[in-house]
C-alpha cells in the first residue's frame, strides 16, 4: 500500500520549517507527501494571556480534530506545546532529533541587568517566575503571538527584552546578534524536540514515521514530560525540566517555581541509563513532598479563578 501522508501544521513561519523538515525526512524514505497548514485557536487569540485560555493543548487542539475527521494523516508539533496526555485514538509517531533547549534573552542592551529596574517580556509562566526569582524588583509583562510578531513587538515597544526559545530562533534564522545565553533558566519539559503524532490505527503512517524517530532525544524528554504530568502541571505551570544523556548516564533538574517567582523546589539527580524507567516520576515525588503539593494547589487556585 503507499498513499499520500497528509502532513498537518499551524501555519506559522516556525510551524511550517518543522512540517517541512518531516516531510523532507518522510520524502527521502520513499514516501509521498503533502502540506496541510492550519490556523490554531492559540494563534488566533493574540490578546489573552496563555493561562487565561483554558491552556492545555491550544496549539494542538485543532490538528487532532482535522487527524480525527481525516482531513490530515499526521501532524507535525513543537512537542513542549502538547498535553502529556493525547487524545484517544491518537499516538506518538517519531521524536525528532532535539536541538537546542535553551532559552536565551534579546535585549537592546544589558545594562539594566545590574538595576533594580527593567521590563521584560513573555507569554510564559515558566519564563516570568524564573526571570522574578532571579530579578524580584523586574517588570514582566505579557508577550503573545510567532516568533516574527514577538520579535516586531519587541522592537515597537520600551521593552528592555523579552525571552524566546533558541531554537526556534535559529531554525528560521532570525536569530539576532543581540542576545545572551539564559544558562540559569531550565526549560520547559521537551523544549527543542518536534513531536510528529498519527492515528493509531494508521500502521501506513506509523510505520513511516517510526524511522524518524531519535531514540536519545526520546528518552530524555518522556523522562521531562513524565515529570510534569506528575506535578500536574499544563503548558503554562512554572514548572522546567531537562534531562542530558552524559555518556551511560543521563542527567536530570526539574524546577516547580512559585508565580511570583519567590519560591522555588528543585531537584537534581544523575542515574545509570538502564534505570531511568521512572525517573521523571520519582524525581516529580520529591519536589511534592518537599512543599510542591501545596505549591501547586495555589497555582492552580490563581489559573482557575
Amino acid at each position: 500500500m503507499s498513499k499520500v501522508i497528509k502532513i498537518g501544521t499551524r501555519d506559522s513561519e516556525l510551524a511550517l520549517w518543522q512540517a517541512k523538515t518531516v516531510q523532507n525526512a518522510l520524502e527521502k524514505t520513499g514516501h509521498k507527501t503533502e502540506l496541510v497548514p492550519v490556523k490554531s485557536t492559540g494563534d488566533l487569540n493574540l490578546d489573552q494571556p496563555l493561562y487565561e485560555m483554558g491552556i492545555t493543548g491550544i496549539f494542538t487542539k485543532t490538528l487532532d480534530v482535522a487527524m480525527i475527521k481525516g482531513e490530515i494523516d499526521i501532524a507535525v508539533h513543537s512537542m513542549k506545546d502538547v498535553p502529556t496526555a493525547l487524545p484517544k485514538g491518537i499516538v506518538e509517531g517519531a521524536v525528532m532529533k532535539r536541538a537546542s533547549s535553551k532559552d536565551i534573552l534579546i535585549h537592546k542592551g544589558v545594562e539594566f541587568l545590574e538595576s533594580q529596574e527593567g521590563t521584560i517580556a513573555t507569554g510564559s509562566l515558566r519564563r516570568k517566575s524564573q526571570w522574578l526569582h532571579k530579578y524580584p524588583k523586574h517588570k514582566v509583562v505579557d508577550l503573545r503571538g510567532n516568533v516574527n510578531t514577538r520579535m516586531q513587538k519587541l522592537n515597537d515597544n520600551n521593552w528592555d527584552g523579552a525571552i524566546f526559545a533558541a531554537a526556534g530562533l535559529e531554525r528560521i534564522e532570525i536569530k539576532p546578534e543581540n542576545f545572551i545565553d539564559l544558562n540559569w533558566m531550565i526549560p520547559a519539559p521537551a523544549q527543542g524536540a518536534m513531536l510528529v503524532v498519527a492515528m493509531e490505527k494508521d500502521n501506513y503512517c506509523r510505520e513511516a514515521l517510526a524511522i524518524l524517530n531519535h531514540e536519545d532525544s526520546k528518552l530524555c524528554v518522556h523522562i521531562e514530560r513524565e515529570f510534569l504530568k506528575v506535578l500536574e502541571g499544563g503548558c503554562t505551570a512554572p514548572i522546567g525540566a531537562l534531562a542530558k544523556r552524559v555518556n551511560d548516564h543521563i542527567h536530570f533538574h526539574g524546577a516547580l517555581f512559585s508565580l511570583d517567582g519567590k519560591q522555588k523546589i528543585e531537584v537534581e539527580r544523575a542515574l545509570p541509563i538502564n534505570q531511568v524507567q521512572n525517573m521523571g516520576r520519582e524525581c516529580a515525588l520529591e519536589v511534592l513532598e518537599n512543599g510542591g503539593k501545596e505549591l501547586m494547589a495555589q497555582i492552580k487556585s490563581f489559573l482557575n479563578n
